[in-house]
């Protein structure tokens, strides 16, 4: 009895030192990229009770148009979810037909390009990812569709259980925006290879093949907004958050109303019991 009860301590032993192990070889790893930890924004559309500033996302639709559209696709976003930005049929349709899709075939068996409609996605600006890479200096551009909820930093312990509590979720807009207005000179203390660009922020390595892709007055904005870098990158990376999940504010309802309904039934259920054993107590 006595010789299991210590085997069994031992394998716990080996196994915790284990896990510790393996702990501290992920955060070495965590630790070695992004040189710098993105800085947590202000959105509008964090916390339980977030919603998306329509306002917000139709200027990052316009940084996107004009800047990131000419390398990044957008597969996964048809023109008709633009309504959700506050545009209207009408507007919808105009920006859809500014664009050209394949189409077919004919009836000659031929492919042919035709005006955009509303119901189709979002052309991507290369062939293939081949000639996106050969266009790029040999990297070929991510599609942003999904990007917003596909890249985001490591926050190590402890934070991340405190991310349970604080329902913080917005990692991926954080990166992003850490990442366009991250850009500058080499400190000397990196090896930068011939073609890219140094950015501390860069998920991967010290430098990445995409130059700085916005500066300031790049873009004009009609509402008065600052056209300033930081902006774009404010703008930019709310809208690519609403790309990726763009049922957030209906989730969060949802899940408001499950929470309400669980902690009524909670009490119902403790009162019922209450009711049916007051005799036994």
């Amino acid at each position: 009895m006595r010789k299991g009860i210590f085997a069994m301590r031992n394998v716990l032993h080996g196994l915790a030192a284990l896990g510790l192990g393996l702990a501290a070889a992920t955060s070495a790893n965590a630790a070695e990229y992004p040189i710098k930890k993105p800085v947590e924004q202000d959105w509008s559309f964090a916390g339980p009770f977030g919603t998306y500033d329509k306002g917000q996302l139709q200027r990052g639709f316009k940084v996107y148009r004009e800047v990131c559209s000419a390398c990044h696709s957008l597969n996964l976003v048809a023109f008709r979810n633009l309504e959700d930005l506050g545009y209207s049929e009408e507007q919808v349709a105009a920006i859809a037909a500014e664009y050209e899709v394949q189409d077919g075939p004919d009836d000659a068996g031929d492919m042919f390009m035709r005006a955009a409609k509303p119901s189709d996605h979002f052309p991507a600006p290369f062939a293939n990812p081949e000639q996106a890479a050969a266009s790029n200096n040999g990297a070929a551009p991510p599609d942003f569709s999904l990007i917003a909820k596909a890249r985001a930093v490591e926050r190590g312990f402890p934070t991340f259980v405190f991310d349970v509590f604080t329902q913080y979720a917005e990692g991926g807009p954080d990166y992003i925006h850490a990442l366009l207005t991250g850009y500058g000179e080499d400190p000397g203390e990196h090896e930068i290879p011939e073609g890219t660009h140094y950015n501390p922020y860069f998920i991967s390595s010290a430098s990445l093949a995409m130059a700085q892709p916005i500066t300031d007055g790049q873009v004009t904005y009609e509402d008065g907004s600052p056209e300033t870098t930081d902006q774009y990158a404010r703008d930019v990376s709310a809208f690519l958050m609403w790309a990726a999940e763009p049922h957030l504010e209906a989730r969060k309802s949802t899940g408001f109303t499950v929470m309400i309904f669980i902690f009524l039934l909670a009490g119902l259920v403790y009162l019922t019991k209450r009711k049916i054993w007051s005799d036994l107590h």
